[in-house]
């Protein structure tokens, strides 16, 4: 206790008024954390200038040269002191901080650059001359004319170099670069009208493009169609739902990608609001939601939602990058989320993800290192050998299988059907089945585990699922933890059909199950639920819990690997996906089924 405290003075303290320079540094450490942000807060000014082309070139991954060129309004040569000065903003007049309509409001990112580092800008407003004016490490130039055709051309050059103790916190260049990119790739998405391009100009060769986008044309939704498929690929595009859904003044757009088009992380999610790239809790939240009936945990949707609303409806003033936001009713928005992600899901019906046959072609296509020579091709030895003539298109009236046709009273037939007619089972757990333009592979497992869940759902919320009463009632032994965690629950099982009650230390007694699962394995069945009841913790909420036990029952009373299966049985497991919700992925978001295209099956063995 004698030992002096080093946060205590032996001097009174006294508080000081700091200089501008030091102030803007420190504002600068809140709002430039890297040299990404420097490029999104100069990006966004271009936005906010009208801008429809903007070009972004970068040294030494923007710690020597952070360039952005715009074609915006531009700024007058009495305009650009102010530009450098705190808190001056053309985009409000501070009488309503609720009401922004624009990226930027506060005016602190222009001379926070100045004050870590040197910056330089070249501007020119339409019909008068071009100017130009430089500020380093705080210290301001005079405005000087200059020549530009109109727009902005604004330079950082040595980020921090005003502040050299934040240099030793960067990482290496192309880990700053990725940062940019992703932030230019971002802001690309909010603005489908604009076009973008990203070069690396180190050292002293040709630039090198990192990204380069038109500015799309036509509807929001075809605009924003083609402009996601060159941000995050033709494959999501192909494999995503167009979202478009409105309640109470909150307007909900965008593309969510199908369940089986997942990804091992989330770095597929992008959220905006008032075309703001966002990563709010509230949003990743609802997202994870909508999808919990689709995805296992360690599964990730890709998606890219807009929530349009007024802006006294939200509040974007709560971070200092304006990275997260605040909602005046985030139940409501998160409702709108969820049920507009489950009703675009469901509309999608048994439809899976494309990226699961090309990934299955890509399996089957063997390394090839010398061209392929065929028999057909080799001269002819000895007796000679015709090739067959037709290709697999012409000779599809024609089959050869183990089963038989099934009659049908159906004027089509079952080829034209989306799932086709089952040809034959292999394996004793793979359907496979025969469709006018290729052919089908069905994990009959998962798919019926699926129709399984879905009818057990359905009967839950109409009145509850049926039981069935056991003769014997079975004895099921367990921990005494175990056994208190499901008799908690025994309530809410007892809607799913599922009757226990206790009996005696260690042991909970079965006396019903749900009548559609038929003959089942109780004790595997409780373990199971168990399970899910201690994964899914106190944060779930009822509804998710029991749908989470329900999809593990489910999987307890679908058809088990192994079972042959009769030509009726088949085709009427295809008939059911046909009609039913989200066949087209298991409960854990794998999918059911693949679908082969002919004249892909053809290109395998070089018929084309």
């Amino acid at each position: 206790m004698s030992e002096p405290r080093p946060n205590i003075s032996q001097n009174h303290p006294v508080i000081r008024q700091l200089d501008d320079a030091a102030i803007n540094r420190i504002a600068a450490g809140e709002v430039i954390e890297r040299p990404a942000s420097a490029v999104k807060e100069l990006v966004e000014n271009a936005i906010d200038a009208g801008a429809t082309r903007i070009r972004v070139e970068v040294a030494d991954g923007g710690k020597t040269l952070i360039r952005v060129v715009d074609d915006g309004c531009g700024m007058s040569a009495a305009d650009l002191p102010l530009a450098l000065s705190r808190h001056a903003t053309s985009k409000i007049d501070g009488s309503d901080l609720m009401n922004i309509h624009t990226f930027g409001f506060r005016g602190e990112a222009l001379p926070s650059l100045g004050a870590v580092g040197r910056l330089s800008i070249v501007s020119r407003v339409l019909g008068k001359e071009g100017a130009h004016i430089e500020v380093s490490g705080g210290d301001m130039g005079a405005v000087k004319p200059a020549a530009l055709a109109g727009g902005t051309r604004v330079e950082l050059r040595d980020i921090f170099y005003a502040t050299p103790a934040r240099l030793k916190f960067m990482r290496s260049d192309r880990a700053e670069m990725q940062a940019i990119a992703e932030v230019v790739k971002r802001l690309a998405m909010a603005e489908p009208y604009v076009g973008f391009s990203l070069a690396d100009v180190s050292g002293d060769g040709e630039p090198q493009v990192k990204f380069r986008v038109e500015g799309e044309t036509g509807d929001l939704f075809k605009a924003l169609h083609g402009r996601l498929a060159q941000v995050m690929g033709r494959d999501f595009a192909q494999n995503a739902l167009a979202i478009d859904a409105e309640r109470e003044g909150v307007a909900l757009t965008g593309y969510a990608a199908l369940p089986t088009y997942s990804r091992g992380s989330a770095v597929a999610q992008f959220f905006f609001v008032n075309e703001r790239p966002v990563r709010d809790k509230l949003l990743i939240g609802a997202l994870r939601g909508a999808y919990s009936d689709f995805l296992s945990r360690d599964r990730h949707p890709a998606v890219a939602l807009f929530v349009s609303c007024a802006p006294n409806l939200v509040d974007v003033n709560v971070h200092p990058a304006k990275s997260e936001v605040r909602f005046r009713d985030p139940g409501m928005v998160r409702g709108l989320i969820v049920s507009a992600l489950k009703h675009a899901l469901a509309e999608a019906g048994h439809r899976a993800s494309s990226t699961v046959g090309a990934a299955a072609l890509g399996a089957m296509r063997p390394e090839v290192t010398e061209p392929r020579v065929y028999q057909m091709d080799r001269p002819d030895i000895g007796r000679g050998y015709s090739a067959p003539s037709q290709g697999f298109a012409e000779m599809a009236g024609g089959f050869s299988a183990r089963v038989e046709t099934v009659e049908t009273h159906d004027e089509r037939p079952l080829e034209a059907l989306p799932l086709g007619a089952a040809r034959a089972q292999v394996h004793e757990n793979y359907i496979i089945a025969q469709t006018e333009t290729g052919m089908i592979l069905v994990d009959q497992h998962a798919a019926h585990e699926r129709l399984v869940y879905e009818r057990l759902k359905k009967q839950m919320a109409e009145n509850g699922v049926r039981a069935q009463a056991l003769l014997i009632p079975e004895i099921v032994s367990m921990s005494e933890g175990d056994c208190a965690l499901l008799l908690e629950a025994a309530q809410d099982l007892a809607q799913l059909g599922l009757s226990i009650e206790p009996f005696g230390a260690g042991s909970v007694a079965v006396r019903e199950t749900p009548a559609i699962l038929g003959e089942v394995n109780a004790e595997a069945m409780l373990r199971d639920i168990v399970d899910e009841l201690t994964d899914g913790g106190s944060t779930s909420t009822v509804k998710d819990k029991l749908e989470a036990v329900l999809s593990r029952v489910a999987c307890h009373g679908s058809i088990r690997s192994g079972r042959r299966m009769r030509a009726e049985e088949m085709n009427a497991l295809l008939r059911e996906m046909e009609a039913t919700p989200h066949s087209g992925q298991c409960n854990h978001g794998r999918p059911t089924y693949i679908e082969l295209k002919l004249s892909d099956i053809e290109r395998l063995f070089g018929r084309t």
